[in-house]
């Protein structure tokens, strides 16, 4: 990436340069499931499906966008670990994208059931894998495979404050970032993240309407 791409430590978006992509319901399957859709790459315009209600937020398809407009080509090859991840919807993005292998972290079981079927209808198969658990224990069991991840996406609920101090902390002290990889969380756009966490320092905000993301990479890669 461009070193500019980092400069900027506050960034406010011409929404104007995005499309919406609507989130609508699936009719041919039971009610309180919802559809969603790829947006760019080998699966672009491929169905996903997310379940109604309050259990899942799933990232916007503008804020996806975003986000993968950013990373651009970066994505492409990369190991790309999706924390909280719900529907699925960011890493299977990044694997549209390009992106060599995704791991999902989710510890509630009627989401790991949705990733899954998700994965299953794209027939995306040995390039993703699913863990069952919450985030601590998933930082952990990565570590001891030694697996070096260039993109980690964060999006705990938004109301956890707990979950994203321990989240950045425990990423801020481990192996699985890599040496220029970045940690990107999702969260409201009034809610100010550390500027550090353990060797992660923060270099970048960026703000949509009422989310926003930060861009986290390590200090020693500044």
């Amino acid at each position: 990436m461009e070193e500019t791409f980092w400069q900027a430590k506050h960034f406010s978006l011409n929404l104007s340069r995005f499309f919406l992509i609507r989130v609508h319901p699936c009719s041919s399957v039971v009610p309180k499931v919802f559809c969603m859709r790829v947006i760019a790459g080998k699966y672009r315009s491929r169905t996903l499906r997310s379940l109604k209600g309050q259990m899942l937020r799933p990232t916007s398809d503008r804020l996806r966008e975003t986000l993968f407009n950013i990373l651009g080509a970066a994505v492409s090859g990369a190991t790309v670990v999706d924390f909280y991840a719900g529907t699925g919807a960011v890493g299977i993005e990044a694997l549209s994208r390009g992106a060599r292998h995704a791991i999902f972290v989710e510890q509630h079981a009627p989401a790991v059931a949705l990733i899954r079927r998700n994965l299953e209808s794209l027939g995306i198969g040995g390039e993703a894998e699913i863990l069952g658990m919450n985030v601590m224990r998933g930082v952990e069991r990565l570590e001891t495979r030694h697996i070096h991840a260039q993109f980690i996406f964060l999006d705990p609920p938004y109301a956890a404050d707990a979950e994203y101090e321990s989240a950045l902390e425990a990423l801020g002290e481990s192996p699985l970032v890599s040496p220029e990889g970045r940690v990107i969380v999702e969260h409201l756009r009034k809610r100010e993240l550390p500027e550090r966490a353990g060797e992660l320092e923060l270099a970048r905000v960026v703000e949509q309407g009422d989310a926003a993301l930060s861009f986290y990479r390590l200090a020693l890669a500044a």
